[in-house]
């Protein structure tokens, strides 16, 4: 693929609307494109992977087709890409399409260069990241089944090309109180429970908690409460009262432990609404992380706070990498520069030739 088609199929995934659970349409066109380069696709239900070579260490590079939804503070037109000195506007077009153009470009070009390693590379575009279910989460398990478990893997998210070695983990939980419904004025005299009150003792009680040690690359676990209801009525004992508690964990941490030691200290029931998303990291050692950090001069290595389709491939060992900037995501009027969708697409390809490379070399998978 030469420069100008890169940018034009990035144009073209930008202007196929693909909010999540409606990424059939978008799916068909990635097909179409890889297929009318001689590369067999497969498909699991919208989520598409090729792969090249037949033995040895294999690497997959994954990113997702789906967006968000346009906000109402859009000025352009969301998918209709709009180039503005360098920038392309248009909904997704950062997060993550830039890195969808650049992965497909990188596989393309070392399709057509041959792939002269003995190792394996797998391209693995996926529905669902931003919603989940459907996406990374059933595809994982499927490559896996039909004998094409990663070895390592490139997760493709703005990250300015710099390589994110962790990413907090995230817990959502659920702090419920229950008092006695009365009147305001008699409550004291009555004796009345309020749960409002018990809820503040609550979420003070859980500051004193230890939420886990602190990360060199993410820095401490962090608990939020964000949405706080209780009350019918001013005048009204509340008799119920509830608050979600938004809870960042790091690797090395334990989601099952971490909970049971809030729960220790409270009096009301603390329920589990999300558990699944564990904490992930990979040593600043590893040779997946040295060949990223090889594959772009200046490249740093950084701790990601921001979830993403890593979760899924667990036990495996994997970075967080991409072409434009994370703080563009999900803002109105996205952009992403075209020179960065360029750069991801040579960073891709050197990334994955000297990974394969140079495992290949030494004999043996990470």
């Amino acid at each position: 693929m030469t420069d100008s088609e890169i940018l034009g199929f990035h144009r073209d995934l930008v202007a196929t609307p693909s909010v999540s659970g409606s990424e059939t349409v978008i799916a068909d066109m990635i097909q179409d494109f890889l297929a009318s380069c001689g590369i067999e696709v497969r498909r699991f239900h919208d989520n598409l992977w090729a792969v090249l070579g037949e033995t040895g260490p294999l690497l997959c590079m994954n990113s997702h087709i789906d967006t968000v939804p346009p906000t109402s503070g859009w000025t352009l037109p969301p998918w209709s890409p709009t180039v503005r000195d360098g920038r392309v506007h248009g909904l997704g077009s950062n997060d993550a399409k830039a890195s969808v153009a650049a992965m497909t470009a990188a596989f393309v070009r070392l399709h057509d260069a041959g792939w002269v390693t003995d190792g394996r590379l797998v391209l693995a575009l996926v529905a669902a990241e931003e919603t989940g279910g459907a996406g990374a989460e059933i595809l994982v398990p499927k490559m896996r089944r039909d004998g094409f478990a990663p070895d390592a893997a490139v997760i493709g998210e703005p990250t300015n090309l710099d390589v994110a070695i962790a990413q907090k983990g995230h817990l959502l939980l659920e702090l419920v109180e229950l008092g006695t419904a009365c009147h305001a004025a008699h409550g004291q005299a009555l004796g009345a429970t309020n749960a409002v009150r018990l809820m503040a003792r609550d979420l003070c009680a859980m500051d004193g908690v230890n939420l886990g040690p602190e990360h060199p690359d993410l820095g401490p676990v962090t608990m939020e409460p964000t949405v706080v209801r209780g009350g019918t009525a001013r005048n009204v004992i509340p008799d119920h009262a509830s608050c979600s508690l938004d809870v960042r964990t790091n690797p090395g941490g334990d989601h099952a432990q971490l909970i049971e030691r809030l729960r220790s200290c409270v009096k009301g029931e603390l329920n589990v609404l999300g558990a699944h998303l564990e904490p992930c990291g990979i040593d600043r050692e590893h040779p997946l992380v040295k060949a990223a950090l090889a594959a772009r001069a200046g490249s740093t290595a950084f701790g990601s706070r921001g979830v993403s389709d890593w979760v899924h491939f667990h036990g495996i060992p994997s970075i967080k990498v991409g072409p434009g900037r994370t703080e563009r995501s999900h803002t109105p009027d996205e952009f992403v520069l075209e020179s960065e969708i360029l750069d991801g697409a040579r960073f891709y390809q050197e990334l994955a030739f000297g990974w394969s490379t140079g495992m290949c070399r030494q004999g043996r998978a990470p």
